[in-house]
Formats: structure tokens, C-alpha cells, sequence
């Protein structure tokens, strides 16, 4: 894998990088010594790391990993919180949903200790793949918070109230397997196969059509919530809109003469 172009300095506590071909490319937490702990600057440098990928044509899937050790990421900068403003911390959410906001379908891939933003940005991805001896949860209210940057609304969508309120109030750890069985990850994975597991995952989305992904992703993370109207006539237009592509016609034309499709992303 090559290194991506950083800002000057390089990135506070994680790296980029990009598959053969870039077509894949890597975010890894990578301060391992403190639990690949995500510092304030780091979350504003994910979401603009993010906001990048998924304007670059050559890029078609993006995965979220931590770097080798006992943690994807343990949370965030604790003692950090006291020392920003109110209303800063009221608007942690934004950076947080980059990887819902990026385009490109989001894989994360955990393993360890998976707590705090950890959960939240895993939550902001597509899809979660995990190794089984990954630990999932919110610790935030032994320490009188509670999870700041969309924690408490997508696990509350993804698994339901009841069990939301059970993580949050109790500040409960989520092994992998039960996580697997609420639908809060959705593959779990020995360690040694968590890797070939999400290269393979990565390389299949890659091989899709990026822009019927996007729009699918679009059109399931707006319409989720709404009325049923309002999700039919978004699916409508982005079905209208995809009709008009190069990659359908060649989708077509490739299942009718039996060979794989070759799409160009427009």
C-alpha cells in the first residue's frame, strides 16, 4: 500500500493509505501506546480525510481500522473535554458522520476495545466487520456524559430503544457475538481472519458500480427515518437517475450476454 499526501506535519494519531490501484483506500488509528485514542484535532482531520476520498474518482470503498495492538479505539481525549467550550462539544456529531456523509460505501473493521467515539464512528460506517474478541460500548456515564457525537440516536435506530438505553444507562460492553445477534455488527470474524475477511468485502464493493452504491447509500441513510411516501419517491428518482447512466446500460448489456460488467462510474 502507498502513503497518502498528508498536511504538513501528518495527521494527529492516524494514517491513509491506498490498495493497488487505489481503488481501496485505508484509514487506520494508529496511536497505539494510548488505545488509538481520537484527539480533538484528529476528528476534524477525519472528516476532511473523508470529505477528499469520496471526491476522488479512483476511490471506491473506504475502510475504518485500527492499527495492531488490544483496541480499534478506546474513545477520545478524556481530560481533553475540559478544556473546550459547550457549544463546541455541542457539535462533535458533524466531523463524527463523515464516513456516513462520505459517498463511497464506509467498512469498519474492528477488533479490541471499541468504546466512546470508537462505537460512534463505527456506527457512521456501512458496514461493521468484527473480530470476535472485539468489545463494543458507550463508558460515558461513569464518567457523568453521555455519547456526544451521534452515539445515542444510531445505536437507538440500529438495535432498538431498549437495547440502546441498556448500553448507555449501564455503560454495558457489547461482546462481538451478542453484538452480532442485536444486528450492531454484521460479521464476526476470528483475528486472524479479520483481515482477508475485509479485504475481500472491500475488493467485492470495489468491483460494483460506484455510482448505483452512492445513490443506494443515499437514498437508504435520508429516507430511513421519513415516511414511507417520501423513501418511495427518493428511491423513484435515484432509480429515473440511474437509468441514464453508462454503468446500467453496461450492467444490462453485460447480464445479457453473460460476462462480467466493466463499470466505469458514469
Amino acid at each position: 500500500m502507498r502513503q497518502s499526501d498528508q498536511p504538513s506535519g501528518g495527521y494527529d494519531g492516524f494514517r491513509v493509505e491506498r490498495g493497488a490501484g487505489g481503488r481501496v483506500a485505508t484509514v487506520t488509528l494508529d496511536r497505539p501506546e494510548k488505545l488509538n485514542r481520537v484527539s480533538m484535532a484528529a476528528r476534524g482531520q477525519l472528516a476532511q480525510v473523508f470529505a477528499e476520498l469520496g471526491s476522488d474518482g479512483d476511490v471506491r470503498v473506504v475502510v475504518l481500522a485500527g492499527s495492531a495492538g488490544r483496541a480499534f479505539t478506546a474513545g477520545g481525549d478524556v481530560a481533553g473535554f475540559l478544556e473546550r467550550d459547550p457549544e463546541e462539544l455541542s457539535r462533535l456529531a458533524h466531523n463524527v458522520a463523515a464516513p456516513e456523509r462520505c459517498p463511497k460505501p464506509v467498512i469498519a473493521k474492528l477488533h479490541g476495545f471499541t468504546l466512546g467515539v470508537g462505537l460512534e464512528l463505527a456506527l457512521a460506517c456501512d458496514l461493521r466487520v468484527a473480530a470476535d474478541d472485539t468489545e463494543l460500548g458507550f463508558p460515558e456515564i461513569n464518567l457523568g456524559m453521555i455519547p456526544g457525537s451521534g452515539g445515542t440516536q444510531r445505536l437507538a435506530r440500529l438495535v432498538g430503544l431498549g437495547r440502546a438505553k441498556e448500553v448507555i444507562l449501564r455503560g454495558r460492553r457489547i461482546p462481538a457475538r451478542e453484538a452480532l445477534e442485536w444486528g450492531l455488527v454484521n460479521q464476526v470474524v476470528t483475528a486472524d481472519e479479520l483481515d482477508s475477511t475485509v479485504d475481500s468485502l472491500a475488493q467485492e464493493l470495489a468491483g460494483k458500480a460506484s455510482l448505483a452504491l452512492g445513490l443506494a447509500k443515499r437514498v437508504l441513510n435520508h429516507a430511513y427515518d421519513g415516511p414511507l411516501p417520501l423513501g418511495l419517491e427518493l428511491e423513484g428518482l435515484a432509480y429515473g437517475l440511474l437509468r441514464t447512466t453508462h454503468d446500467f446500460r453496461e450492467g444490462v448489456e453485460a447480464f445479457v450476454e453473460k460476462r462480467k460488467p466493466a463499470f466505469e462510474g458514469r
